[in-house]
């Protein structure tokens, strides 16, 4: 059996006519398309109530949690920055409980733009609500490139997973305004970019967490380090998907 993966969903809020369209929920077709083509089965999750999130518990073995709406700095003691984008609540709810019992349970954890900052924000870390708040930030984070060409360079912790699946100076995309301030203490640092913007972090004492702020997804076709990436948390999920069966 291949392992399952939740896709939390996005909420599609842009004005239009067409009935079935108004606040639908989706996940990015990139994105599924790399679940799948890792031997993965991607299943997506609407945003709905935290007290519901219980119930998704068994449907998945592994989470990963994709970029979006700008997370709520109200869950990190802050109130929303001048420059602060456009953020949704219920989404926040939802995934934040998502994660916690993600964790508990032991399932594989990957994150995504801004999947790092929420996973970040969910564990006890804070955001730069805009990187104009990091005076060190000079690079060009939200790049005018074609989304599938990568535009920096970041540079890896050695004495990390990261460092084993991509190597030590890989070229990423890179689309977020926002970026990692204060790390959550269940994760560490596992990138920079040269100006120092966290690009990575992962959990301090197993695998279970591993989280990038660049889009693996949108150059997933043409580069083999984005295939390691989505390889390596099919992996983590299948593993989590033996043992879950092994135990019932």
């Amino acid at each position: 059996m291949r392992p399952r993966i939740a896709l939390p969903a996005d909420t599609l809020a842009e004005a239009t006519n067409v009935i079935n369209e108004r606040n639908a929920a989706f996940a990015p077709r990139p994105a599924i398309e790399a679940i799948v083509k890792s031997g993965g089965v991607p299943v997506i999750f609407p945003s709905v109530n935290p007290e519901d999130v219980r119930d998704y518990m068994t449907l998945f073995d592994g989470v990963c949690f994709l970029g979006g709406a700008d997370v709520d700095p109200t869950f990190y003691g802050e109130e929303p920055f001048q420059k602060l984008g456009m953020t949704y609540l219920k989404r926040d709810l939802f995934e934040i409980e998502l994660l916690k019992q993600s964790v508990t349970a032991g399932k594989a954890i990957f994150g995504i733009c801004r999947g790092m900052q929420l996973i970040n924000v969910g564990l006890g870390g804070t955001l730069y609500q805009d990187l104009s708040q990091d005076l060190h930030a000079t690079l060009k984070h939200s790049q005018e490139a074609p989304g599938n060409m990568p535009s920096h360079h970041i540079t890896v912790d050695p004495n990390s997973r990261l460092n084993d699946i991509i190597g030590p100076r890989p070229y990423v995309n890179s689309r977020h305004h926002q970026a990692v301030k204060d790390v959550a203490p269940y994760l560490k640092v596992t990138a920079r970019a040269d100006d120092q913007v966290i690009e990575s972090v992962e959990s301090i004492d197993n695998d279970q967490i591993l989280a990038v702020q660049w889009h693996p997804e949108n150059i997933y076709k043409h580069y083999e380090d984005s295939k390691k990436l989505f390889r390596d948390f099919v992996a983590r999920s299948k593993r989590v998907a033996e043992k879950t069966r092994v135990n019932q």
